[in-house]
């Protein structure tokens, strides 16, 4: 079963996202066979105020690792980092972005 890993960054520390992202985004190919989503989410404003990953693994300990192996994980960017297993009911891929 997937495992979905929830990142809410600090406040105010928007800076230190964008600062990173590149690191982030290189590293998110380097393991990309393992995930199978992911992006920004979004404050009122469309700023990102945090993360969501969904990675293909049953493996708490394996998602932890990416986790944590994360550039904005390691810059400090997060407030809390959640794991939990994750299973898919629904995707509509005629939607897709």
């Amino acid at each position: 079963m997937p495992m979905l890993i929830d990142c809410k960054d600090k406040p105010g520390h928007l800076q230190l996202r964008l600062d990173t992202r590149e690191r982030h985004l290189a590293y998110l190919d380097k393991h990309k066979a393992k995930l199978m989503a992911g992006g920004a989410v979004l404050d009122q404003e469309g700023h990102p105020k945090g993360s969501v990953l969904i990675v293909d693994t049953d493996d708490v300990a394996e998602a932890q690792a990416l986790a944590d192996g994360d550039p904005y994980a390691q810059a400090g960017l997060f407030d809390s980092v959640t794991i939990t297993p994750w299973r898919m009911v629904y995707f509509n891929f005629e939607n897709r972005l």
